[in-house]
């Protein structure tokens, strides 16, 4: 498993390594929802309060028609979940870790987040590591994480996506905002990742983050070591 992990940091991102075939149906649920999704994403709390306290009929119809967009778009994820769609399934789980209690989130969100990480999708990464113990310390979510970079034709066109939080990303959200990464800050996490579950090869596997993206988080762990 060790040499494993030092020959992808080494090799390209071109081969595939997992036969992942995502349905035609879920992919066509998945899109539906991402348009929604964007306007709830844009959706601001404090317009929402205004507009249910003023008068006007006009302000509380649009009032009530961003209030159905999120639970419409949770309504096709769930559906696109069902016929096995990763990123649906990664979507899904973002909204739980988002929106319910802590105590629920784990159950949640986690079994979605291991089943899209298993098929090759890199954004569920950071949140098990962060979310998900003990799979996040297990050698499945290793071998899952060293799966990923060969998955990259197949996800292409899936990015931007979001996340709690990237530590490869110089960018940082401001107050509750989502980040939103592209496919290398994704690569580059996962190669971060694997160099916190690969003492051995640690140094060699940060450099790869570093050389994809810049990765600072990876670049100061370097940088403390000499």
């Amino acid at each position: 498993m060790l040499a494993s992990a030092l020959v992808i940091a080494a090799a390209p991102l071109s081969a595939s390594a997992l036969d992942v075939r995502i349905d035609p149906h879920a992919d066509l649920l998945y899109r539906q929802a991402l348009p929604l999704l964007e306007q709830a994403d844009n959706q601001d709390d404090d317009s929402l309060l205004r507009t249910s306290a003023a008068g006007d009929p006009e302000l509380n119809r649009q009032g009530q028609a961003m209030a159905r967009t999120l639970p419409t778009a949770v309504a096709l994820l769930k559906k696109s979940v069902e016929l096995g769609h990763p990123v649906a399934q990664y979507r899904l789980a973002l909204y739980y870790a988002t929106y319910l209690p802590a105590a629920q989130i784990p159950d949640a969100a986690c079994p979605l987040l291991e089943s899209s990480l298993k098929q090759g999708f890199a954004p569920p990464a950071t949140a098990i590591a962060t979310l998900c113990p003990p799979y996040n310390a297990s050698p499945a979510y290793r071998e899952a994480l060293e799966a990923v970079p060969g998955m990259a034709t197949l996800y292409a066109s899936y990015y931007p996506q979001p996340a709690a939080r990237l530590a490869c990303n110089r960018s940082q959200p401001q107050g509750l905002q989502m980040q939103w990464g592209r496919q290398r800050d994704y690569q580059a996490e996962v190669y971060r990742l694997l160099g916190d579950l690969d003492p051995q090869h640690r140094q060699s596997l940060l450099q790869k983050a570093v050389e994809i993206n810049g990765c600072a988080a990876a670049q100061q762990r370097l940088t403390s070591q000499r």
